[in-house]
């Protein structure tokens, strides 16, 4: 029985609604929906062997601390590729409590940097892993740059972390396309890479420029990173094959076609593609969505 029934079994329904409305708008939804997806994951040898690629990763989806439900989708790539030196990179973290790698540095003992330009969110994820990791505090370096196609790879070298490592997760709110065409200090397994879905499936970024800062207030709230067709293309010249997107409209997911083979299958943007389902609600479909920056700067690719 879910927990939504069970509440309504034991409550009144004007305390229920209450309930719901003061903690939090669809909590009880929301922890419902992550308890299903646990479970189904877990018991996934229960499902057809011909169930979709798509499916699986949905019901892979979990959040610890990720945004979304990165945290279960990362978990399940590696529990089928393997990992080897458990050594990440992570651009765009903030204050390293709500990202793609916490899970893995506070729970899984992995290692690796971690980089923001907001030098305040950098202290306090300093902070942050210094009591989480105590002893261990060392595993994870945070560093405050303004990363740039220029400087990325110096930024990589100058942390100590060149050649192969596991994972390269990069959300940094403008110039995610351009900033992972210039790495080549490090040889990711696996590729997070946020994309803009109200770019629909057309193959765009916005055009470079290495002072550009994510502001919505100056410029519209839509107007950042690349389409999931221009970073898929990215990622094939880079081979790197697209496995999955997350059910949020945020994150791919790509796993270099080496380690891929024989575990996963790629597939296309249109067989991945989700929308943000907040900026459905708020601002419109893709077409109403995309109308509204179009003509703010953005380049074919």
């Amino acid at each position: 029985m879910g927990i939504r029934n069970i509440l309504m079994k034991i409550l009144p329904r004007k305390v229920l609604d209450s309930l719901r409305a003061s903690i939090y708008p669809k909590k009880i939804d929301v922890v419902e929906d992550r308890l299903n997806s646990f479970f189904l994951t877990h018991y996934q040898n229960l499902a057809d062997p011909k169930a979709s690629q798509c499916l699986i990763f949905k019901n892979a989806e979990f959040k610890v601390y990720s945004k979304h439900g990165t945290d279960g989708i990362l978990a399940y790539i590696f529990s089928k590729i393997g990992v080897t030196n458990r050594t990440f990179v992570e651009m765009g973290v903030e204050t390293g409590r709500e990202c793609n790698t916490a899970n893995l540095s506070l729970n899984f003992g992995w290692n690796g940097l971690l980089i923001d330009a907001n030098e305040e969110w950098i202290k306090s994820a300093r902070a942050f892993y210094a009591e989480k990791l105590g002893n261990r505090s060392g595993n994870v370096k945070a560093v405050a740059s303004f990363v740039s196609a220029e400087n990325i790879n110096q930024t990589l070298k100058d942390s100590g972390l060149t050649g192969e490592i596991d994972l390269l997760s990069i959300d940094i709110d403008g110039n995610d396309y351009w900033v992972w065409q210039a790495v080549n200090a490090i040889n990711p397994r696996v590729v997070v890479l946020e994309y803009n879905p109200a770019l629909g499936l057309r193959s765009l970024t916005i055009k470079y420029d290495p002072k550009h800062r994510y502001n919505p207030h100056r410029v519209h709230p839509l107007y950042f990173g690349a389409s999931l067709v221009a970073i898929t293309k990215l990622a094939k010249k880079k081979g790197y094959a697209l496995m999955a997107c997350d059910s949020y409209g945020q994150d791919a997911f790509f796993v270099r076609e080496d380690v891929a083979k024989n575990k996963f299958i790629e597939l296309s943007p249109e067989e991945v593609f989700y929308p943000n389902p907040q900026h459905l609600a708020k601002i419109g479909n893709a077409r109403e969505q995309f109308e509204q920056i179009k003509k703010l700067g953005f380049e074919e690719v």
